[in-house]
């Protein structure tokens, strides 16, 4: 909290000091910000958490567990196998689709 001896307001709540408007205006645009960019940032990397989660219990648990377990501990590889399982698995869908006639291809 601050507190000021002397604050004259021009009657809309502003301060007419010079020195006591710059310090509370710097301080409020410094606090908004923060408060922005740190929100901004946990949505961004929530989405990507809750993408790459579907990923792999829809596409990944139901269809190969056996895949799943054997390369559970290849953190580094996990990403790229989950993104390529999931684009066979799409594929296949797509074929299967396509021979009922339920797909149109362009």
């Amino acid at each position: 909290t601050h507190t000021y001896s002397c604050m004259d307001t021009d009657g809309h709540g502003h301060t007419t000091h010079a020195r006591t408007h710059g310090y509370t205006h710097t301080h409020t645009h410094a606090r908004t910000h923060t408060r922005i960019h740190t929100r901004t940032h946990t949505h961004t990397h929530a989405h990507t958490h809750t993408f790459i989660h579907m990923i792999v219990h829809t596409y990944m648990h139901p269809h190969a567990n056996t895949h799943v377990h054997t390369h559970a501990h290849e953190c580094t590889h996990r990403l790229s196998t989950h993104l390529h399982h999931h684009d066979r698995l799409v594929a296949l869908a797509e074929g299967v689709l396509q021979q009922q006639g339920n797909v149109t291809t362009p």
